[in-house]
C-alpha cells in the first residue's frame, strides 16, 4: 500500500506516518509538497478545510497510490475570539474524499493581531517564543497547552477520524 502525504511538514508527517502505520503496518509513505491553492494563512474553517481537501486531491491525479493525505492547518475567528484550526482531508485512487477537522484552542490576542494584520501563524509563533520552525514541532497548540497537546497529536486525532471514515467504507 502508498500512502501520499502532501507536505514536508515534520509534524504532519510524523502524524500521518504514526497512525497509517497501525492500520497499514506494509504501507510506503512518500512526500510530495502540492500547493493548498488557499492563503498562505487560511482565515476561516472553510478555507483551511478546502486547503486540505487541494491538497489530497492534487497528490491522487495520475498517482497509483491507495490514498493521499492533505492537513492543512488555519484560524478561525468567532465572535472576535480567533481560534487554531486543523483540517485533514483523505483522497481515494477511485475518487472517494473524506474530511475531519481536529480540537481548537483560543489564541492570545496580541498573536491573533497579528494574524488579522496580515501575519502567517508558523513566523509569528517563532517571534513570540524566540523559536525557530515551532510549526514543524510543537506549533501552535504546543505552546497554547504548555506542552500537553503538540501540533503532531492534534494531526493524529484528526488521521483517526480520516482513516475509521475510509475503512467504514470498506465494510458497506
Amino acid at each position: 500500500m502508498k500512502i501520499l502525504i502532501g507536505t514536508n511538514n515534520r509534524a504532519k508527517t510524523k502524524a500521518v506516518q504514526a497512525i497509517s502505520s497501525i492500520y497499514y503496518p506494509q504501507a510506503v509513505f512518500e512526500n510530495k509538497e502540492v500547493p493548498s491553492l488557499v492563503s498562505e494563512q487560511p482565515m476561516s474553517d472553510k478555507e483551511t478545510r478546502q486547503g486540505a481537501i487541494n491538497r489530497a486531491q492534487q497528490l491522487m491525479i495520475h498517482s497509483d497510490a491507495s490514498f493521499g493525505i492533505g492537513l492543512e492547518g488555519g484560524v478561525n475567528d468567532i465572535d472576535g475570539v480567533m481560534y487554531i484550526c486543523n483540517w485533514g482531508a483523505l483522497a481515494t485512487n477511485d475518487g472517494k474524499l473524506f474530511t475531519a477537522t481536529g480540537a481548537g484552542i483560543p489564541i492570545p490576542e496580541e498573536v491573533a493581531n497579528q494574524l488579522r494584520t496580515g501575519g502567517e501563524l508558523g513566523p509569528v509563533m517563532d517571534v513570540y517564543t524566540n523559536k525557530k520552525g515551532i510549526r514543524h514541532d510543537e506549533g501552535a497548540i504546543g505552546v497554547f497547552t504548555n506542552g500537553l497537546v503538540k501540533r503532531s497529536d492534534m494531526f493524529e486525532h484528526i488521521m483517526l477520524l480520516l482513516i475509521g471514515q475510509y475503512e467504514l467504507t470498506k465494510k458497506m
